[in-house]
C-alpha cells in the first residue's frame, strides 16, 4: 500500500469519525416524543459510538501500518476468533463458568452472611471491618500464588481468589447498607414491637438492596479479573489467563486480543445481568424510576 492511498484512508477514517461524532451529538441532544424513538435513540448511541471506535482503530492501524505483532486490527482478531472458537469456548468454561461463577457465589454469600452477623455484634464490627479493609488491599498478584500452593493447579484454587477479591466489597457495602434506614423509621418498627429478625427482612434489608447490588456489580468484574490473573500462576493447559500468557510468549497477538474480547463480551453480559437484577428488585428506588421516567 502506497503512502498517498495510507493518508487517504486516515483521512477517510477521519471524517467517519467526525461524522459519527455529529450523529451522536444530534441523537444526545434530540428530545423525541415517542417512547420507542427514545429507546432507540439509547441504544443507538453506544452501538454508534462502539463501531466509531472500530473503525478508527482498523483505520488507523492499517493506515500507519503498524505491524500487527504490536496491535493487530478489529479485522484480524475477528477472523482468529472465528477460526478459533473451540479453544476460546473451553476456555471460557475454564475460567468463567468454572472459577468465576462459583468464586462469585461464594464469596458473595459469605460476605453477606458475616455482615449480618457483624451487624449483630458490635465486637465484629469494630474488629474485623479493619481488618477486612486491610486484606481487602493486598494485591491479587501477591495472594494468587499462594492460593495456588494451598489449593494446586487447577480451578479451585483461582476460586479462592476470587473469593478473597469479592468477600469484602460484599462485607463492606452490605454492613454500610444495613444503617442506611433512618432512626425515625426504625423507631415505627419498634412501636409495631417488630423483632430484630422482622426489622431486618421488611426494613433494613430493602434499604441496604441498592448498597448490596453496588457490591455485586463491582464483584462482577474483580470476578474476572482475578480468575485471569490467577491463572498466569499455575493452570491446566486451558483457560483465558494461561491462554493470554502462553500466545504472548508466541508473539500471536490477534489471539490474546480474541480472548480479551471473549473476557470484555462476558464481564459486560455479566454485569448487565446484575444491573437488569437490580432494577427489578429496586424499581422503587428513586435512581431506577428516574431512569425509567
Amino acid at each position: 500500500m502506497s503512502g498517498e492511498n495510507n493518508w487517504g484512508l486516515i483521512l477517510g477514517t477521519l471524517v467517519f469519525w467526525a461524522a459519527a461524532w455529529a450523529l451522536n451529538e444530534w441523537l444526545v441532544r434530540r428530545d423525541f416524543a415517542a417512547p420507542l424513538a427514545r429507546r432507540a435513540a439509547r441504544l443507538a448511541v453506544p452501538l454508534i459510538f462502539g463501531i466509531t471506535i472500530l473503525v478508527l482503530w482498523e483505520g488507523l492501524v492499517r493506515g500507519f501500518n503498524v505491524p500487527s505483532v504490536l496491535l493487530p486490527p478489529p479485522s484480524m482478531i475477528g477472523v482468529r476468533l472465528v477460526n478459533s472458537l473451540p479453544i476460546l469456548a473451553a476456555d471460557f468454561r475454564q475460567t468463567f463458568l468454572k472459577s468465576v461463577l462459583t468464586g462469585y457465589a461464594m464469596g458473595c454469600g459469605l460476605g453477606f452472611l458475616v455482615a449480618i452477623l457483624i451487624d449483630r455484634s458490635p465486637f465484629l464490627q469494630k474488629g474485623l471491618l479493619p481488618l477486612g479493609n486491610f486484606v481487602s488491599a493486598l494485591p491479587v498478584i501477591g495472594v494468587a500464588p499462594i492460593m495456588v500452593m494451598w489449593f494446586g493447579f487447577d480451578w479451585q484454587s483461582k476460586v479462592a481468589v476470587v473469593i478473597i477479591m469479592t468477600f469484602f466489597p460484599m462485607l463492606v457495602n452490605t454492613v454500610e447498607g444495613l444503617g442506611a434506614a433512618s432512626h425515625m423509621e426504625r423507631d415505627l418498627m419498634r412501636t409495631y414491637a417488630a423483632s430484630w429478625w422482622q426489622t431486618l427482612i421488611k426494613l433494613r434489608l430493602p434499604a441496604a438492596w441498592p448498597f448490596i447490588f453496588n457490591a455485586l456489580k463491582i464483584n462482577s468484574t474483580l470476578a474476572l479479573i482475578g480468575a485471569i490473573v490467577a491463572e498466569f500462576f499455575g493452570t491446566p493447559i486451558v483457560g483465558m489467563g494461561f491462554r493470554i500468557s502462553t500466545e504472548v510468549g508466541r508473539m500471536n497477538v490477534d489471539m490474546v486480543w480474541a480472548e480479551i474480547a471473549v473476557a470484555a463480551l462476558a464481564g459486560s453480559a455479566f454485569y448487565g445481568a446484575v444491573a437488569l437484577i437490580e432494577r427489578m428488585v429496586t424499581f422503587w428506588h428513586p435512581s431506577v424510576r428516574g431512569g425509567q421516567a
